[in-house]
């Protein structure tokens, strides 16, 4: 495994590094295919104390990205927390079972409300000011089905997830409805 230890405003000593080394290197214990760890460490000066240290963990396991982020008034405590949250995920991934059949009938019904919902909110943006883009992320898409993504995606803990549909040949878009339920966007070049 391949990890990278990164602080921003934060002294990375080398006793540091080998904790982190030693925490996340016991997460491949769980998940043995992790092909690369990226590790962030923050300090922001609130006022909060509680909110001093920032961890962030990022794993890439054969095409699956899990990450955590916890934040705690010490550096240490805030890795820990990581960690924990991190094993957590890798054992809801690994024991997860798809039942691919409801969701895909609740993508099918959800994508007709959800287009009606995004031409309401695009004109209603054409008459406030026009927005500036602040920032711009790149990322590779990777090809899989359905239950995959939707899996990636809870894995993430993101509201919405891109990906490359294998079936569909297509990028999609699927995403977390308010009722718990999820939608897909399937774009059609005119």
């Amino acid at each position: 495994m391949d990890l990278k230890v990164h602080g921003r405003n934060v002294d990375v000593t080398d006793w540091i590094e080998e904790y982190v080394d030693k925490k996340v290197g016991k997460l491949t214990r769980y998940l043995p295919t992790v092909n690369e760890a990226r590790v962030e460490l923050t300090h922001n000066a609130t006022r909060s104390a509680d909110d001093r240290y920032t961890v962030q963990i990022t794993m890439w396991s054969n095409g699956q990205i899990l990450r955590a982020e916890e934040s705690t008034s010490d550096i240490f405590a805030s890795i820990d927390a990581s960690v924990d949250k991190l094993a957590r995920q890798i054992r809801r991934f690994k024991g997860r079972r798809i039942h691919g059949k409801r969701r895909a009938a609740a993508a099918a019904n959800a994508e007709a409300e959800l287009t009606a919902a995004l031409i309401e909110e695009a004109d209603a943006e054409e008459e406030e000011e026009v927005a500036v883009i602040t920032r711009r992320k790149e990322f590779v898409l990777q090809p899989m089905n359905e239950e995959e993504a939707i899996a990636q995606m809870e894995l993430l803990g993101h509201d919405f997830f891109v990906y490359y549909d294998m079936d569909a040949s297509g990028v999609n878009v699927l995403y977390r409805r308010r009722d718990g339920q999820y939608g897909l966007l399937q774009p059609r070049l005119a």
